[in-house]
């Protein structure tokens, strides 16, 4: 229960980043020329490819995660902060 409510709240999140790299790989490139119809494309494919990211990055904002992995931090989470 609470894997799923951390994913529900950074869903959002995950999802404008996922929708932001979409929309520069539309507007930003030769495809502009069908932007109009590209970007329906781009929502709906961020929305869809943001719930298992949502979901793969939820444990990792957990302390008992850490705990389990017997680390501290990883490249991605940064340093560890003292307590």
């Amino acid at each position: 229960m609470v894997r799923f409510s951390i994913a529900a709240l950074i869903y959002m999140v995950v999802q404008a980043v996922m929708f932001g790299i979409g929309a520069v790989l539309v507007l930003a490139t030769p495809l502009q020329t069908i932007a109009m119809q590209l970007m329906p494309v781009v929502v709906l494919a961020s929305s869809i490819v943001s719930l298992p990211l949502s979901w793969i990055v939820a444990p990792r904002l957990q302390a008992r995660y850490w705990r389990s992995q017997k680390r501290n931090s990883d490249f991605i989470s940064g340093p560890a902060q003292p307590i």
